[in-house]
């Protein structure tokens, strides 16, 4: 009995199917291994319930964690942090300076000022050129000289 083409390309897919689940998978577990890995006293932490936290104690025997939130000290599972915010061994100078401001940004058409002085002249440069295209074109929208 022959295999006709559309039996061959069924098998093929579920192949390629099964070997992105395995990928996934494993992906997956080093995701989470390297995590576990960098747990340690003083790593700011979030928990899956999106409460932050700093790392005070790790327990490897009953596989929970103390956390500190605020005033407050949390016990928690260990699967249940899901994400190390800040790791222990970051360097201090990593944290972005207090005078840069995400809201410093121009508003749309404001002019800054160290720039409005060369902008003033661009501005009349281009204006000065497309002045000479548009003589030279003869559709000038300037009243034609005497």
């Amino acid at each position: 009995m022959p295999l006709d083409p559309i039996t061959i390309l069924m098998f093929g897919l579920i192949a390629v199917l099964i070997f992105f689940m395995f990928r996934n998978g494993k992906k997956r577990q080093k995701a989470m291994q390297e995590l576990q890995s960098g747990l340690r006293p003083g790593a700011e932490i979030m928990l899956q319930s999106g409460i932050y936290g700093t790392v005070v104690e790790i327990n490897d025997e009953e596989n929970r964690a103390t956390i500190q939130s605020g005033s407050s000290t949390l016990v928690v599972h260990r699967n249940a942090i899901s994400q190390i915010v800040t790791p222990v061994d970051a360097p201090a100078d990593a944290v972005v300076s207090p005078d840069l401001a995400p809201d410093d940004d121009p508003a749309f058409g404001e002019r800054i000022a160290s720039e409005s002085s060369d902008s003033t002249n661009d501005v009349s440069k281009a204006d000065a050129s497309n002045a000479e295209v548009n003589d030279s074109d003869g559709e000038s929208d300037q009243t034609p000289k005497a």
